[in-house]
C-alpha cells in the first residue's frame, strides 16, 4: 500500500476557469495601447496644421533678398543659413538652435518624398553639417527651399535640380510637428 505524504503548501486554485477573462482582458488592452502597423500617421494631420506650416513659409519669404551674414541672426544685420531657420521659427513659437548642427538633431528625421513646407533639409559632406534650408513647397520639379546663402542672401530655389546643393543633401527634419502653437 502507498501513502501520500500531506504537503505543507496549500492547493492553489486553478487559472483556468479565469483564461477566457484574461484573454478579454488583453485583448481590450492590445486594441487600445497599439496602432495598427499599416497606417502611416500624417505629419500634416489638418488644414490648420498645414495653414500655420504655409503661414511660417510665408513669413520667410518676407525676407528674400536680404544679404547673408556670418553668424547672423537679425533682418537688422542680416542671417546666416540656421540665424535665419531659427529666427523664422521662433517668431512662431518653434524653439529650435541658433546653431545647424544642434538644428539637425532636433525634431524628427522625415523622408525627403514626405517633406512638408517648414521641414528642414540639412547639406554637408560625409555627414558634417555645413547649411540648413526650410521647406517652401515639394512638388514633381523637386523641393524648393527658402535658405540664406553665402554668395546670394536669401533665395528660394530647387535644391533638387542644383548642381550645387543636390549632391550635399543629407536628410530632412520636422521641427513644428509637437512644437505647433
Amino acid at each position: 500500500m502507498t501513502e501520500t505524504i500531506p504537503s505543507s503548501r496549500p492547493e492553489r486554485p486553478s487559472l483556468r476557469r479565469y483564461s477566457a477573462f484574461f484573454a478579454l482582458l488583453f485583448a481590450a488592452f492590445a486594441a487600445t495601447a497599439f496602432k495598427p502597423i499599416s497606417v502611416k500617421p500624417s505629419r500634416a494631420e489638418d488644414a490648420e496644421m498645414m495653414q500655420y506650416r504655409e503661414d511660417i513659409i510665408g513669413y520667410a519669404q518676407n525676407f528674400l533678398g536680404l544679404r547673408y551674414r556670418y553668424a547672423g541672426h537679425s533682418p537688422k544685420t542680416g542671417f546666416d543659413c540656421s540665424g535665419f531657420t531659427n529666427y523664422i521659427l521662433n517668431e512662431f513659437g518653434v524653439k529650435v538652435s541658433t546653431c545647424s548642427t544642434t538644428q539637425s538633431r532636433q525634431g524628427l528625421k522625415v523622408s525627403l518624398n514626405d517633406v512638408l513646407p517648414g521641414d528642414l533639409v540639412f547639406f554637408g559632406n560625409r555627414g558634417r553639417i555645413q547649411h540648413v534650408a526650410m521647406v517652401v513647397e515639394k512638388t514633381a520639379e523637386g523641393i524648393f527651399c527658402v535658405h540664406s546663402t553665402c554668395s546670394r542672401g536669401i533665395i528660394v530655389e530647387n535644391i533638387s535640380t542644383s548642381k550645387y546643393w543636390k549632391p550635399k543633401i543629407l536628410f530632412a527634419r520636422d521641427v513644428i510637428t509637437g512644437q505647433a502653437g
